[in-house]
């Protein structure tokens, strides 16, 4: 993550509006991750920044939110504690969480399951928002998912990023952990970067 990714915590309060009091009140409730506080030197001293995009993202989610919902019931909507998830296809495809043809191509290369735990939902869902930007074909997909597959449970949970790269024609994934700075030689091009967190809120969103 390079400083165009960031912002500072003065920054932040100016631009939401919010006060310090309440940035902290929501750290404590874990509405805001502790891993979002970045800690950095500047020439002023050590100075608190935050990833600018998600910090933005899920403030303006609390602030819209926080009228119909105590601190602590937003706190279970962010927490990405949905381990005991469990849904059959039928209900993946009733209720609209990924596209029929994500689910049909996970099917195709992880297997068919009569339940699939929320690994595997989650799976479908990073999936299915590659699939449709366009920018990914279904033979890069194959090896998103088994990327995943075999890298994501190493995490327990923790915050990790799906970075989608090319070089030369050639693509790769990696999983990092989330905040994360990362440095790839010149002809390699970010394609797409997707926080797990992100889409695990995303997904509980649609699950509620």
């Amino acid at each position: 993550m390079n400083d165009q990714d960031l912002i500072s915590k003065k920054d932040l309060l100016e631009l939401t509006g919010i006060s310090y009091g309440q940035l902290y009140r929501w750290k404590r409730k874990n509405l805001i991750p502790e891993d979002w506080f970045i800690r950095k030197s500047t020439f002023t001293g050590q100075e608190t920044f935050f990833p600018k995009r998600s910090i933005l993202a899920r403030i303006d989610k609390i602030v819209n939110m926080k009228e119909d919902l105590s601190l602590d019931e937003l706190a279970d909507v962010f927490s990405p504690n949905v381990n005991e998830l469990s849904l059959t296809s039928l209900q993946i495809e009733e209720r609209n969480i990924v596209s029929i043809e994500a689910l049909g191509f996970y099917m195709e290369q992880i297997g068919v399951s009569s339940q699939y735990g929320f690994q595997a939902v989650l799976s479908m869902y990073i999936l299915d928002r590659l699939l449709q930007t366009g920018e990914m074909t279904l033979e890069e997909g194959k090896g998103l998912l088994h990327t995943l597959q075999e890298h994501y449970p190493k995490f327990q949970g923790k915050p990790c990023t799906v970075v989608f790269f090319r070089k030369m024609g050639a693509s790769g994934f990696l999983l990092v952990s989330s905040p994360s700075e990362l440095y790839f030689e010149p002809k390699i091009r970010v394609v797409a970067s997707i926080s797990a967190a992100e889409c695990i809120e995303q997904l509980k969103m649609k699950l509620g």
